[in-house]
């Protein structure tokens, strides 16, 4: 008598019940990395690192050639308009190249541009040299997207997102801070500082990687590449190119282009205070990516992307109320926070459309393009109401932000759930039944 209660115990919803959600999370969380993706983590790290030194000192330095907001706004609109314009052609590059040459070419490109920049003797000359640069940047984004859809298990795309993102975010922290006292030297040296970092993750990622096949992992794809057209049958990518939008908007060209100048403007701080404002969102961000990527693989994409565009929305609108640096930094975390909740669960929803069982090089591209159309006129618009409709209206242009993220977060209640369908097919083909299924 005393046995059959033993034997019974086994398949009892007590014990065993309490260990196999626990027992297939750590399964889940022992699955390593893959080394390639590791890599990217390190170089996008560095690269990161080298971003945050220009990034708080980009406006003033266009200022310095005597234009205004709108002008100095278009330098970081130059950046992101290249890039969209080449997405397609550096999708078909990495089709013939493959990922990794075009991920190194990518970088040498941005370094020398970089460097260019810090050279550049007029408005016209770094408007140019920033816009080539914008090149550059589409080839090493969408190969490193390309390689982390492709080599990351499907069961763990939210926790490889959530690293990718923390690494670059942690070098956004310490960049804006390092660029905002480098630039006590001369607005030109953060410029050739980044090319140099440019340079060191390119050679990480050639040595590290140099002895890598992927040839074989590409020829053992089965399924027809994924198009444009089918993947925007899936409500769940639509809905992904919104909220891609809405965040450049805010993160890739109103953070960049408006808060600096904001900080300096209206609250007359120095560049010290830009560069920590960026740091300050960095650090929000970082601190939602300790626990978003592990959140999106358990409660779902759609919730997290929700959470993250209402919480940045409103701290985006409230930005331009702030009136003392102190309440500036705090809404800065704040903003952070939901741009960190929001990246991974988008980028892991594009991946369970595609899937790891066929190329989506154009996807991606597309997914990516939506992001730099709204860090191109993220800045324009706000330079405009700045300039054009009355003097100092910073408070509009951030609501302005703010709004677009939350109509992007409306659209995401009609989306889809991907994570349930991507778990059905064992995470193997995680898109394979997305298409046109809403």
């Amino acid at each position: 008598m005393s046995g059959s209660p033993r034997t019974r115990r086994h398949p009892s919803p007590g014990d065993p019940s309490r260990r196999r959600p626990s027992s297939s999370r750590s399964a889940v969380e022992k699955q390593p990395i893959p080394r390639e993706i590791k890599v990217l983590i390190a170089a996008a790290f560095v690269i990161a690192i080298g971003f945050g030194l220009v990034a708080p000192i980009l406006p003033a330095f266009a200022q310095s050639f005597d234009v205004g907001v709108t002008a100095a706004s278009v330098i970081v609109s130059a950046f992101a308009l290249t890039r969209l314009l080449f997405a397609p052609a550096g999708g078909w590059l990495i089709e013939r190249a493959g990922e990794r040459p075009v991920y190194i070419a990518g970088l040498l490109i941005v370094a020398l541009s970089t460097a260019a920049s810090g050279f550049a003797a007029s408005y016209w000359q770094l408007l140019i040299f920033r816009g080539l640069g914008g090149i550059g940047s589409t080839m090493f984004t969408v190969s490193a997207m390309g390689l982390i859809v492709r080599l990351a298990p499907s069961a763990i795309r939210g926790r490889v997102s959530g690293a990718y993102a923390t690494a670059f975010l942690l070098g956004n922290i310490g960049g804006p801070v390092i660029g905002g006292l480098l630039a006590g030297f001369g607005l030109r040296v953060p410029f050739l500082v980044y090319a140099v970092t440019l340079l060191i993750a390119a050679a990480v990622v050639f040595f590290q990687l140099k002895d890598t096949s992927l040839a074989d992992r590409q020829a053992a794809r089965k399924q027809a590449p994924l198009t444009v057209g089918v993947a925007l049958r899936d409500s769940a990518y639509r809905a992904s190119l919104v909220s891609s939008f809405a965040n450049g908007w805010s993160s890739f060209g109103i953070r960049i282009a408006l808060v600096p100048l904001f900080a300096s403007a209206v609250l007359g701080a120095g560049p010290e205070i830009a560069g920590l404002s960026l740091a300050f969102f960095a650090t929000g961000t970082a601190l939602a990516l300790t626990v978003s990527g592990r959140l999106t693989d358990s409660a779902g994409r759609k919730p997290l992307v929700i959470t993250g565009l209402i919480i940045n929305g409103l701290a985006m609108a409230a930005l331009g109320f702030s009136g003392n640096v102190v309440v500036f930094l705090a809404i800065c975390v704040v903003g952070g926070i939901g741009t960190g909740l929001l990246n991974p669960a988008q980028q892991a929803a594009v991946a369970d459309v595609i899937g790891r069982d066929r190329s989506g090089g154009k996807v991606l591209a597309a997914f990516q393009m939506s992001s730099d159309l709204g860090a191109i006129f993220g800045p324009i618009v706000a330079g405009i109401i700045i300039d054009r409709l009355w003097v100092g209206s910073y408070d509009l242009a951030f609501i302005t932000t703010g709004a677009i993220a939350l109509l992007a977060a409306v659209v995401w209640l009609g989306a889809r759930e991907t994570l349930s369908k991507s778990r059905k097919t064992s995470g193997e083909q995680a898109g394979a039944s997305s298409d046109g299924t809403d």
